[in-house]
Parts: C-alpha cells; sequence; structure tokens
C-alpha cells in the first residue's frame, strides 16, 4: 500500500514552492507512484486512461478523472479509498477533463489546458519506506525468475527461445518485461545490448532484464559461459570493478551533495585504470532506477541530484561481458536487491575508493 500521508507531505511541499494549487498524473510510473496502481494502457504519447491528483487544502485532497468504461473498475481495482473519482464521457479529452476538474493554478505530467508540466522524476526520489518493502520482493522475485531460467539454459540454445522463457517465469509473478534481451556470444561480442535473435547461445549467453510491477523497475544481468574464451573473464572482472565503482561513486555524492555527471566521472576513471578507456562511449552506463527504469543516467554533463534511500541500476560492459544488478543505496549502506543467493560470486574492488562488492560471476553449468 501506498503512504499517501507521506506523498502528501512531499507534494505539499512541491506545490509550497511553486506556487500550484493541483498536481494531475496520467503517466503510468507517475500515476503508480501517487495511487499504487496501474493506469494503463496507455496511447501513443505515454499518457494512460486515467489521471490521478493532488489538491492542497480542499478536500477531497486526492482526486482521480477517468472515462466512462473505464472509471469504476480503477476506482476498484486500482485506487485507494481516500481517492474520489470523477467520471467523465469517453470520448472527451483527458487533459480537458482534468483541467475542469481542477481548481486554481495546476500542474502535470501531460498535456492539460492552462497547467503547468511537472518533473515527475524528482518527486519520486527518494524513494520512501513502503517503496522500498515492494521494490525488495519485485527484485527478489524477478532474480528468481531469471535464475531459473538461466539455469535451464543450453548452448544450442536460441536467443529467442530464452527470451520466451523468460517472459513466461516473470508473467507468473504478475510482471510485466519491458526489457528482455539474450545475446550469444557472437551477438553480445558484436553489438552492446541486442534484442534476443535467431542465432544459438554459443560459448555463453548473456541475459539482461527489466521487470516492472506497480510501477517499480528491477533490472539485472546473468551471464552463463559454456565454454567462454580465455580474455572474458579478465571483461568480466572489469565490468564489475567499473560497478562497483560506480556505486561508491553514488554513496559519496549523497553524502556530498554530488552530482550525475560526478558518478560518471568515476565510471570514465575506472574504465581508463582498468585498461578499456574507450568502452563507456559505447552506450548509457547506469544510474538511479525506481519508478522508471532509469530516473536519470550517469552522463557527461547530467545534473541530476544523487538521493538516498533510492535504487541505482549501473550497467558496464567490457567487449561482451556486462554487469548489472539493481542496488538500494542508502547513507549507510549497498544492498543488492536483485541478488541471486545460489548463484557463484566473486569479490570485485572499486577503483579509487573503499569499497568491495560480492558481484554475481558467470554461471558454469
Amino acid at each position: 500500500m501506498v503512504d499517501l500521508d507521506a506523498r502528501a507531505d512531499r507534494l505539499d511541499a512541491y506545490l509550497a514552492a511553486t506556487g500550484h494549487d493541483a498536481v494531475w498524473f496520467a503517466r503510468p510510473n507517475a500515476f503508480a507512484w501517487l495511487t499504487g496502481g496501474r493506469n494503463t494502457p496507455a496511447d501513443e504519447d505515454g499518457v494512460g486512461v486515467a489521471a490521478a491528483g493532488y489538491v492542497h487544502g480542499d478536500a477531497p485532497a486526492f482526486r482521480a478523472v477517468a472515462p466512462a468504461g473505464e472509471a469504476e473498475r480503477v476506482a476498484a481495482e486500482e485506487l485507494p479509498d481516500e481517492f474520489a473519482v470523477e467520471t467523465v464521457p469517453w470520448h472527451e479529452s483527458l487533459g480537458e477533463a482534468v483541467a475542469d476538474e481542477s481548481p486554481g493554478a495546476g500542474a502535470a505530467d501531460f498535456a492539460v489546458p492552462g497547467t503547468d508540466r511537472v518533473d515527475a522524476g524528482s518527486l519520486r526520489q527518494p524513494l520512501a519506506a513502503e517503496d522500498v518493502d515492494r521494490y525488495r520482493s519485485l527484485a527478489e522475485e524477478t532474480a528468481a525468475a531469471v535464475e531459473r531460467v538461466c539455469r535451464e539454459l543450453e548452448s544450442e540454445d536460441a536467443e529467442y527461445e530464452a527470451a520466451s522463457a523468460l517472459r513466461i517465469a516473470l508473467s507468473s509473478g504478475e510482471m510485466a518485461a519491458p526489457v528482455v534481451r539474450v545475446a550469444g556470444s557472437e551477438r553480445a561480442e558484436a553489438y552492446r545490448s541486442p534484442p534476443a535473435g535467431a542465432d544459438e547461445l554459443g560459448d555463453y549467453a548473456v541475459v539482461t532484464v527489466t521487470a516492472e510491477r506497480r510501477g517499480l523497475y528491477a533490472s539485472l544481468t546473468r551471464t552463463v559461459a559454456f565454454d567462454p574464451p580465455d580474455r572474458f573473464e579478465e571483461q568480466f572482472r572489469a565490468a564489475a570493478r567499473v560497478e562497483a565503482t560506480a556505486l561508491a561513486a553514488t554513496h559519496e555524492a549523497v553524502a556530498s551533495g554530488g552530482t550525475a555527471e560526478d558518478v560518471f566521472a568515476a565510471i570514465r576513471e575506472a574504465y581508463d585504470e582498468l585498461g578499456f578507456p574507450d568502452a563507456w562511449e559505447a552506450g548509457e552506463q547506469g544510474g538511479a532506477a525506481g519508478f522508471a527504469r532509469r530516473e536519470w543516467l550517469a552522463a557527461p554533463g547530467a545534473t541530476h541530484d544523487v538521493r538516498a534511500p533510492m535504487g541505482y541500476a549501473y550497467n558496464p560492459v567490457v567487449g561482451g561481458a556486462r554487469s548489472e544488478d539493481t542496488y538500494l543505496v542508502t547513507p549507510d549502506e549497498f544492498e543488492c536487491l536483485t541478488a541471486t543467493p545460489n548463484w557463484p560470486t566473486f569479490d570485485a574492488e572499486a577503483v579509487g575508493f573503499d569499497l568491495t562488492l560480492e558481484r554475481h560471476a558467470p554461471y558454469a553449468p
């Protein structure tokens, strides 16, 4: 359940700072953050079928707008009892309906006539206590499903067969799987993060998954090594050390008031120190996670504040090797949310920081 008192405190602060009277959310991740529910399916612009809002100093404070044909179900299945639901004609624009229902000056995360836009991502950070509890549950179930499938893989399996098995395993936990990527050794070395194709897995398989449930996202990568080349172990351990460095830099940035660019600088330096100076250029390195797969990315020029408690998922790649888990970072500790207890591990030392983390090694069937 969502702690609506905590949500109200955060939204009151936002409204006081901006001078708005109400704020509305119709994009699925922000809707889920406020309500704990789902407003999918979304349209081509990423706007869901219902909008949820908060009105300062006016009762009821929590409100929702939904079209006929959806409103009754949304009220019964997706919203806490504190929400008052207004049903509007199915043919009316959701944005116009919210404009009619919103008192005073408003803000929204989608197009609403007469309102300003709100950066919902900043409101979703850091995670609240009940968010963390739900996150742990999602991450644990995601990791368990990935482990079950990976342990059954064989070198001759096609990439798309493994991807299909992963989607089935995740669906049993009422999870959506916006990212399921399986790359055999040839394609993993040719492309950084390819979707599953028809190739056999070959010498090793790199399995990357992001699962979503009730707005929260958990990501992890596991490697199954059948007969990897000699260079692979060095590449894999380097990727794991870069990941440990990113997490150490994140913790330091939380303490010092640093930014996402500070984390990226540590990532780039780690690649350089480990002998792979150009590896960071191949693709994104990950960043904050929670009510989005990535709330922000560690990147050159990134100005996002680094907050805690918050989920973080970094995904460095060296050659065909990729290391990734979703961690909870607090001011005091690191917690690997997507840990797979029955998977082999090794210690990875951060570069330039006094931190050693237990990381998931390639699994050899």
